[in-house]
C-alpha cells in the first residue's frame, strides 16, 4: 500500500492473491489492508492537506501534467497490465488507459480555471467576495470494470482542487490501482497527498471512510446496493457525497432511423468491456417497421464477435469478472427464454477448452424480449443484448424511463424535433443522439435516481471537490 509516501505492507502481515479472469492464473498478489491501513492513510492525507492545499494551482498544473506524461509513456504497459488483471480485450485497455489519462490533463487546466466572484451589494460600504476552497481529505472507492479511468477520474479533479486521497480500488484490480499509485508518486507528489489502501474485504475500510471526522467527502462508482449503503453512513456523519452506480440503459430506434447503422452502433457498444459497463444499452427498443433489418445486422456482426483471452490478437469480447457474473448472466437469459424470448445467438456459457478455467459467457441476442422477463428490468452487466419490439411511436420514451435507473441512454433518429422530444424527455443524465460515446473528460458524466448522485469529469466533476466561501467586507 502507499501510504504519506512510502509503499507499506499491511498492519496485519498478510497479502491476497490477485488471478486473470480468462485464465484463473495467479498474477500477483496485494496487501490484504483493514481499518487500521485506512485510518493511517486517512490520518497521512489529512496531515498534508494543508500544504497541498496552500500550493498555487500552477504547481498543481504541473504535477498533473507529468503525471499525464508519465501515465502516457508507460500506456503500454498499463494496457497490458489491464488486460491480465481485468480481462478486457488489449484494444479496449489502450483505449482505457488513453481515456485515462484525458483526465489528468484535462484537470491540469481545470486547476487553474477555479474562480470566484465579487457580488453587488444593497450597501455602500460591503462588498461580497466568493471564493472556491479544497473541502479536504477525500476518500475514494473505484470499480474493477474500469480499473484506471475511473481512478484518474476522481484523482484529477481532486489534486486540481487541492484536496488529499485515500484510494480504496476494488478487490479484484488492486494492481492497476498499484500502478497508477506509483505514476502520482514518480511525478512527484508530496507524501500524504495520494494515498493507496488495498484490500480483500472492503467494508472496514468503508467504515472508516464514513466516519473518520476527517475525511471530507465520499466518492464512489459500484453497484447501486454499496453506493446506498456508503451514501447513508457518509450522510450520518455529514459528509459530501458523490456516487456513480448502475444502469439499466436503454436504446430508441425510431421509425425514421437506419436500422442498419443504429444495429451497428448498438453492438458496438452493448459487447464494449463483455458489457460490464454501467453505460452500456440493456433494453434495445426498435420500432416494428425497422425489426428485421436491426435483428439481420445484430445477428450477424454478434455472430462475429470472438469470446476469448483479451491478449489474443481478434477477441472482441472478454472474461466476465467472476463466476457469480456469469451466473447472474445464464439466470437472465434462462428466465428471457423461458418466457418466449428467442436466441439467435449465444445464450449459453464458454466452459471447453480454452475457456475452462475462466469466466465467460457468449456473446448474445435475445429477441422478442418482454415486461415480464428479468432482464427488461435488472442490469445485466454481461455480454446481452435484449430487443424489444415497439408500435407507439408516442409511448417509447415512457417506456424507456419505466425504470429507477437513470444514467444513460441512446436515441436513433433522423429527424432533428424527434432527436430534441427524446433527449429532453428521457430521465437520463447522458443521452447519445447517434451517438454510442457521449464520454469526454471535458463532459460532466453521472445519472439520475438509483443511478447516483454527484458528476464526473467536466467543470461539474472539480466542483464536487469545492467548498463555497463567502466574505462580506464593510469598507
Amino acid at each position: 500500500m502507499y501510504i504519506n509516501g512510502e509503499w507499506l505492507e499491511a498492519l496485519g502481515g498478510e497479502r491476497f492473491e490477485v488471478t486473470n479472469p480468462a485464465t484463473g492464473a495467479v498474477i500477483g498478489d496485494a496487501p490484504n489492508g483493514g481499518a487500521s491501513d485506512a485510518q493511517a492513510a486517512v490520518e497521512a492525507a489529512a496531515a498534508a492537506f494543508g500544504s497541498w492545499s496552500s500550493t498555487t494551482a500552477y504547481e498543481r498544473s504541473d504535477l498533473l501534467y507529468k503525471a499525464w506524461q508519465l501515465m502516457t509513456e508507460r500506456s503500454e504497459d498499463l494496457a497490458q497490465l489491464m488486460t491480465s488483471e481485468q480481462g478486457k480485450p488489449l484494444k479496449a485497455s489502450r483505449a482505457e488507459v488513453k481515456y485515462g489519462a484525458d483526465f489528468l490533463r484535462w484537470y491540469a487546466e481545470e486547476a487553474k480555471r477555479i474562480a470566484g466572484e465579487v457580488l453587488a451589494s444593497g450597501r455602500a460600504d460591503q462588498r461580497f467576495i466568493v471564493l472556491k476552497q479544497p473541502v479536504g481529505v477525500v476518500a475514494a472507492v473505484t470499480p474493477w470494470n474500469y480499473p484506471i479511468s475511473m481512478l484518474t477520474r476522481k484523482m484529477g479533479p481532486a489534486l486540481a482542487a487541492g484536496c488529499t486521497i485515500v484510494l480504496k480500488p476494488a478487490e479484484a484490480t488492486p494492481l492497476c490501482a498499484m500502478a497508477v499509485t506509483q505514476i502520482f508518486a514518480d511525478a512527484g507528489f508530496p507524501p500524504g497527498t495520494v494515498n493507496l489502501v488495498t484490500a480483500r474485504d472492503p467494508k472496514p475500510i468503508g467504515q472508516v471512510f464514513t466516519s473518520h471526522p476527517v475525511v471530507a467527502k465520499l466518492t464512489f462508482t459500484g453497484s447501486t446496493a454499496v453506493g446506498r449503503q456508503l451514501a447513508g453512513a457518509a450522510a450520518t456523519n455529514l459528509k459530501r457525497v458523490s456516487v456513480e452506480l448502475g444502469g439499466h440503459a436503454p436504446f430508441i430506434v425510431f421509425p425514421d432511423a437506419d436500422p442498419v447503422r443504429a444495429a451497428k452502433g448498438a453492438a458496438a457498444l452493448k459487447f464494449l468491456n463483455s458489457g460490464q459497463a454501467c453505460i452500456s444499452p440493456n433494453r434495445l427498443y426498435v420500432h416494428s417497421s425497422g425489426a428485421d433489418a436491426f435483428t439481420e445486422t445484430m445477428v450477424e456482426r454478434v455472430s462475429r464477435v470472438r469470446a476469448g483471452n483479451g491478449a489474443e490478437d481478434g477477441v472482441g469480447v472478454g472474461p466476465l469478472v467472476n463466476e457469480a457474473a456469469v451466473a447472474k448472466v445464464e439466470r437472465q437469459v434462462e428466465d428471457a427464454v423461458a418466457k418466449g424470448a428467442g436466441a439467435p445467438v449465444g445464450g449459453h456459457r464458454l466452459t471447453d477448452g480454452a475457456f475452462a478455467d475462466g469466466h465467460f459467457f457468449a456473446p448474445t441476442v435475445l429477441t422478442g424480449v418482454a415486461e415480464d422477463m428479468t432482464i427488461y428490468r435488472e442490469e445485466t452487466f454481461g455480454p446481452v443484448a435484449p430487443i424489444i419490439g415497439y408500435d407507439d411511436v408516442d409511448a417509447v420514451v415512457e417506456m424507456a424511463n419505466d425504470t429507477n435507473y437513470g444514467l444513460a441512454a441512446y436515441v436513433y433518429t433522423q429527424n432533428l424535433s424527434t432527436a430534441f422530444r427524446a433527449f429532453e424527455g428521457l430521465r437520463f443524465g447522458i443521452i447519445g443522439i447517434n451517438d454510442v460515446n457521449p464520454t469526454s473528460a471535458a463532459a460532466p458524466f453521472g445519472g439520475m435516481g438509483d443511478s447516483g448522485l454527484g458528476r464526473e469529469g467536466g467543470h461539474e466533476g472539480i466542483a464536487e471537490y469545492l467548498e463555497t466561501k463567502l466574505g462580506g467586507f464593510a469598507i
